[in-house]
């Protein structure tokens, strides 16, 4: 509990007192006085709690009943010009009285209580020509005892509490300042309960962002070592390149198939950057609809379209000081292309429905699947764009043309996803190791990775079988020759992996009837010696 809350309380308990002495009305004796003192204390207490606001409400009109007499004791809350209980007690409460609303239009009386900040003791004239708040809930008798109590803290009015009683007559003076003393600690109560979900949802909001920045350090660390632990020729280059990069400003054009690792490689050149302690701000170019992709790149100001209710910083402004990667650059429209030109040029952009440019120092590393030399020939991507970003080329190579990576890039997934989900550890049986690895992974990376994770659902902790690795079926699909006749694939590999598409679609059936001997139209023990010299197992 606060120390403001704890002052409150101290002082509604002494004022209590005072007023109780003053008044004599409601306490008799000092017996009484220590009970009322003891009741407004429990009350106050329970704007320190945590837990159910309604309940929290409730048990503070239970204390209420042993001081006030009522029917009905509810406590509303102000939704726009309206009242909603949100809670009631005693003999009249009943579930149509706890959904029961009350337009402030209507009732003048109760208005001015909200407006006035007053207690209002409510007699039979005070209803001429509006009615009772609870007309259509309650049959109550004209001239009841009935008094509305405002509830509000600091420049917020949060609602009222109402007390009504069967019998005609009207509430006393003394019982008016015990309510409205009452009504200040349940309004203090309300607004303690409406900060500690506040607090509650920020605090699961920071414990998010925590896990993210987390896991943005970890891949980022993961990027690092991937790249530096690599075995293949190819990618040791490729890191020695990102190494040499990495310290300076200039951009950076990560090239390969889908899924081969291109965000990896912008987490390690960052990470081994003079930027490394800034942001690293990723936004997918293809991912996003052709009006939004401006918004998210430079930002906007309130009211620059419709929808835009408040200044939204892009992801440039996001990633000053720091690295900007736009991933699947080939798809970025043109009129995007060109205000991207500006900022690379000029390091300055305006947010949209802004004529105020501002100054940005962010790195840009771009990465696409498409031959943007093709696009930019075709049109659809601008030359001056391209060899703006084409300042170091990095070209990444398919997943099968770098085997020796797959078993430890396998292994630092399944750890990373053993700390991301508390589950787990998992290892790699020898079997699946060799099956990881022989397989062509035509969807690179990403379907390595997908793969792992469907096995990391069906597999309890320990060793990760052969059975549960099982990759999806492969679709067909044709190899990309390049122009250089000596890059192309020999016809063995060519053969090898038809054999092993046409295993994987029969679940390794060779014999009989939709077996892989009788599609590829061979004999099965032909088949079987084929495997031998191409080195598939079955």
């Amino acid at each position: 509990m606060s120390w403001a809350l704890r002052n409150a309380i101290s002082w509604f308990g002494a004022f209590v007192e005072r007023a109780a002495r003053a008044t004599d009305i409601w306490v008799k004796s000092s017996e009484a006085l220590v009970d009322l003192t003891h009741d407004l204390r429990e009350v106050a207490l329970l704007a320190g709690e945590q837990g159910g606001t309604d309940a929290l409400l409730e048990r503070a009109l239970d204390y209420l009943s042993g001081s006030i007499a009522y029917d009905l004791a509810a406590v509303l809350e102000l939704s726009g010009d309206q009242l909603a209980v949100r809670c009631a007690r005693g003999r009249l409460a009943s579930d149509k009285v706890r959904q029961h609303r009350i337009a402030l239009a209507d009732v003048p009386s109760v208005r001015m209580a909200l407006e006035s900040r007053r207690t209002r003791v409510l007699e039979e004239h005070d209803h001429a020509g509006e009615g009772d708040p609870y007309d259509g809930v309650l049959d109550l008798v004209d001239g009841h005892s009935c008094m509305v109590v405002p509830l509000f803290f600091a420049d917020r009015t949060l609602g009222a509490m109402t007390f009504d009683r069967a019998e005609c007559g009207k509430y006393e003076p003394g019982a008016v300042d015990l309510a409205t003393i009452y009504g200040q600690i349940i309004a203090l109560a309300m607004v303690a309960a409406e900060q500690a979900r506040t607090l509650h949802r920020e605090r699961h909001r920071l414990e998010e962002e925590n896990r993210l920045l987390v896991d943005e350090v970890t891949r980022q660390v993961d990027a690092c070592a991937l790249l530096g632990r690599s075995q293949n020729p190819a990618m040791l280059k490729i890191a020695r390149l990102a190494r040499q990069v990495a310290p300076t400003d200039a951009p950076v054009l990560v090239t390969g198939e889908t899924g081969t690792g291109k965000e990896v490689v912008a987490r390690a050149i960052h990470s081994w950057s003079k930027r490394a302690d800034g942001p690293f701000v990723k936004l997918n170019c293809a991912a996003l609809p052709e009006g939004l992709v401006e918004s998210e790149l430079f930002g906007h100001t309130k009211g620059a379209f419709s929808g835009a209710e408040t200044d939204r910083p892009g992801r440039f402004a996001v990633a000053n000081r720091g690295t900007l990667l736009l991933d699947e650059i080939g798809d970025l429209p043109l009129g995007a292309q060109a205000k991207l030109l500006r900022v690379l040029q000029e390091g300055t952009f305006e947010p949209i429905g802004s004529d105020r440019a501002l100054e940005v120092d962010v790195r840009i590393i771009a990465a696409t699947h498409v031959n943007l030399e093709e696009a930019m020939n075709a049109g659809r991507f601008r030359e001056d764009l391209f060899y703006r970003l084409d300042v170091f080329p990095i070209e990444l190579p398919r997943l099968a043309d770098r085997r020796e990576d797959i078993v430890p890039i396998a292994e630092s997934f399944l750890a990373r996803v053993a700390a991301q989900t508390r589950r787990g550890p998992w290892t790699l049986s020898d079997r699946a190791r060799d099956a990881l690895t022989s397989y062509d992974w035509p969807g690179n990376v990403r379907e390595l990775e997908n793969c792992l994770e469907r096995a990391t659902i069906v597999s309890p902790p320990g060793s990760i079988e052969i059975d549960a690795l099982r990759p999806k079926k492969s679709r067909t699909r044709a190899t990309a020759l390049s122009s250089d006749p000596t890059s192309w694939p020999s016809l063995s590999s060519m053969e090898k992996d038809y054999v092993e598409r046409v295993l994987e679609a029969t679940d390794g059936k060779i014999y009989g009837p939709g077996g892989a001997a009788e599609i590829l139209g061979m004999k099965p023990s032909t088949l079987q010696s084929r495997m031998t010299k191409l080195g598939i197992r079955r």
